[in-house]
């Protein structure tokens, strides 16, 4: 099974939006893209042979009704080895995110060892990085926190080398779960980090109270999940929200006017991120 995949082609996905190129960046890694580049007039991105491109199609169709959508067979290119050439370490703050070829040497306990696998979150996307950021100033030792949408489960370990003392990473793609798993791992906090595969707006009320929420997830999505964000945390609790264009900022922060307060933001590139407690 392993040897026919790794014969078959990768997929090439080329997508020339009509509209917003940013929305349409989006939708492309909130259904799965590991990277998107930049191939004059059209956004380009690789899935793995066998990879069902019905939920991309849909995801960038969503975005933008107009876009051209087109699929070939990718070079003959072992992607899952090129992949990682051009993945480094990230350092955000007093953390660090790195490959398990690049940790070698660095501190254990600032230090997030993470195998680029199809899970999204490797530190190389400006969203995972301003979580980063802004998470740092608000995990304290013994906290509990839940991770939505955890993907590579980077933000459950960052938490635990925090001093949080447990953290909960839900994440409903099962084809991330084996990859968030051996993250976990591979950074020895088995014992800290619980991977759960199922719908954030289900499990969350489960695992509460907590005293912080990470949600790195597409802008719709999060607006959807804050009454389930808003009734999981303890009464000192506090969220990071991420995955935000920062041309939908004004729009989500009257979004969050009734019933929570800016703490904390940060921005990065054409990403919005936000630090929230309840009013």
């Amino acid at each position: 099974m392993r040897g026919d995949s790794a014969r078959a082609p990768w997929q090439a996905v080329r997508v020339r939006p009509a509209g917003d190129r940013a929305l349409v960046a989006a939708a492309l890694f909130a259904a799965g893209s590991q990277g998107v580049h930049d191939d004059g007039p059209a956004l380009v991105t690789h899935f793995p042979p066998g990879a069902d491109l019905g939920p991309v199609r849909a995801a960038v169709l969503a975005a933008d009704s107009d876009a051209t959508i087109d699929v070939a067979a990718a070079p003959d290119v072992d992607w899952s080895e090129a992949w990682k050439h051009g993945v480094g370490i990230q350092e955000v703050g007093r953390l660090t995110v790195a490959p398990p070829w690049l940790a070698e040497g660095r501190p254990a306990d600032t230090t997030i060892v993470i195998d680029p696998g199809m899970a999204f979150g490797t530190g190389e996307h400006q969203t995972t990085r301003r979580v980063l950021e802004l998470m740092q100033r608000i995990v304290r030792d013994g906290d509990t926190v839940a991770d939505l949408g955890a993907g590579s489960a980077v933000l459950s370990i960052a938490a635990v080398k925090l001093g949080a003392a447990r953290a909960i990473a839900i994440e409903m793609d099962g084809d991330a779960i084996t990859n968030a798993e051996e993250n976990v791992a591979r950074n020895g906090v088995d014992e800290r980090v619980t991977v759960i595969e199922g719908d954030a707006a289900l499990l969350l009320p489960l695992v509460a109270p907590v005293r912080v929420v990470l949600a790195n997830i597409i802008s719709s999505v999060l607006v959807e999940l804050l009454p389930s964000i808003h009734a999981a945390l303890a009464d000192d609790g506090q969220a990071v929200l991420s995955g935000i264009l920062v041309d939908e900022r004004d729009h989500m922060l009257d979004v969050l006017s009734a019933d929570w307060r800016v703490e904390d933001e940060a921005r990065e590139g054409q990403w919005w991120s936000v630090a929230i407690a309840r009013r």
